[in-house]
């Protein structure tokens, strides 16, 4: 079941303001109900968003830590601020090789006195430190470093992303067709040869034994001697 997140993170009131004006929007009821209807099976969840709210976005988060099935998310365009939020909560991340993910410090409009300030300059460094969490939990990375990259708001490529861990993997990349850099006075099998070979073991484990009265073919040697010659 593929669930499609886009449009502003916001709460399940705000949400209907958006559904009534017919403007996208990600709320945690619309994803607990998605998961509700998909039972336990596993879920692909595809996400374009530049965030919002962020006590929204934790709800969805657990929503989705706590599915009893598979999350994959995706993301397709842009997964930033709080919409980071959510993709953490994939068993595996996706990203497209031109989508973007974004982590930030969270901000507030508040206006009052120095007491007021004071104190919501200390509500809001307690929800950078939560959301720092859900970074933590994916990438396992020091807190205090993505503390730093949230401070400098930091945007971050596909490759950049799967680099710090944000992302396990891009879409559209064959890693099977990557370079094999190797340092070595022997040569090594090459990578494609180790994946077939096994395969090979996967689907036969026990090769047919011939009778002695006719010749005697190894078909398994002679499909390992293919593999490292490089023959298909």
């Amino acid at each position: 079941m593929t669930i499609k997140l886009t449009g502003d993170v916001v709460d399940n009131e705000t949400a209907s303001f958006y559904n009534w004006f017919g403007m996208d929007s990600i709320s945690p009821a619309a994803v607990s109900d998605a998961l509700t209807a998909a039972d336990g099976a596993d879920v692909d969840v595809t996400i374009s968003s530049y965030g919002g709210d962020v006590f929204a976005a934790s709800d969805i988060f657990t929503e989705l830590k706590n599915y009893s099935g598979k999350v994959n998310v995706t993301v397709t365009g842009i997964a930033a601020s709080a919409a980071s939020v959510i993709t953490m909560a994939g068993d595996t991340v996706s990203m497209s090789p031109t989508a973007q993910l974004m982590i930030h410090n969270a901000s507030s409009a508040v206006e009052g006195d120095t007491n007021t300030m004071a104190h919501k300059a200390g509500v809001l460094d307690n929800i950078n430190k939560s959301i720092a969490n859900a970074y933590v939990a994916k990438t396992g990375m020091a807190k205090d470093d993505l503390l730093d990259l949230m401070n400098k708001e930091t945007w971050l490529t596909a490759e950049q992303a799967k680099d710090y861990g944000f992302a396990d993997k891009i879409l559209f990349d064959d890693s099977a067709d990557t370079l094999q850099a190797v340092a070595s006075a022997s040569s090594i099998p090459a990578k494609s040869a180790v994946v077939k070979f096994r395969n090979m073991l996967a689907t036969d484990k026990k090769p047919t034994v011939k009778p002695k009265t006719e010749p005697v073919h190894d078909t398994v040697l002679q499909q390992k001697l293919n593999i490292l010659r490089g023959v298909k």
